[in-house]
């Protein structure tokens, strides 16, 4: 059953499921404008931050959170997750970067992989829904396993924001890849951390990740939807 579970994890996490990711840059566009991310090194060093004080690691513990929540078939638990999800974004792009791909992949998810968690879901909440919440719900109910959820959903966001960097410029296809590898044991902690969280380890201090999605909002000559 857990072996069976990882494998709609492939497909949905994959770039080819629609769910618009390449659209986003999370800040990274004005970060790369600015000079902040100049290179793998600052790449690299942008992204781990993520992992372990900002973003990924909130995003992370959000799934677990939705994963129990709908596993345990606890709407209330699920409710609330989904409303701090979509409350917790620090700016206007950054929401829309979590409630477009989070409807987005609940819309793919309804028509070709059907679940009763998404169903049950969506008669218990109306409101918008985060990407993590949306993933989370998903690998419950097709039993994808926490850890692994966890891990790939990460590893998917490095990709992401690593093939957003190369778009922009400042480095290669080979130097993303080596980015991408040398951030698969900072994945593997985050993952580790979120699968044995709750909502109370919320928190973050990638600052300079938040600034740069609000500068965002106004960069004059823009490639990526945030």
């Amino acid at each position: 059953m857990a072996e069976a579970g990882l494998l709609p994890l492939l497909v949905w996490l994959s770039p080819a499921f629609p769910v618009g990711a390449f659209a986003y840059s999370h800040g990274l566009e004005w970060a790369v404008e600015t000079g902040q991310v100049r290179d793998a090194a600052t790449t690299q060093e942008w992204i781990a931050d993520l992992l372990a004080q900002g973003s990924g690691r909130n995003d992370a513990v959000l799934l677990a959170a939705a994963w129990r929540a709908a596993a345990d078939q606890d709407d209330a638990a699920l409710r609330h997750v989904a409303e701090w999800a979509a409350a917790l974004q620090p700016s206007r792009e950054r929401h829309l970067e979590a409630t477009a791909q989070g409807a987005a992949f609940l819309v793919a998810i309804r028509a070709s992989w059907p679940t009763e968690a998404v169903v049950r879901f969506d008669a218990a909440w109306n409101g918008e829904v985060a990407y993590p919440v949306a993933l989370g719900v998903a690998a419950a109910g097709h039993s994808a396993p926490l850890g692994a959820t966890l891990e790939a959903s990460l590893l998917a966001f490095v990709g992401n924001l690593v093939s957003a960097v190369v778009r922009l410029g400042p480095i290669g296809q080979t130097d993303g890849q080596r980015i991408i590898a040398a951030l698969v044991a900072d994945v593997r902690a985050a993952a580790s951390f979120a699968e044995s969280s709750t909502l109370d380890d919320i928190g973050a201090a990638a600052f300079r990740s938040d600034i740069a999605s609000l500068r965002h909002e106004t960069q004059y000559s823009r490639l990526f939807r945030s």
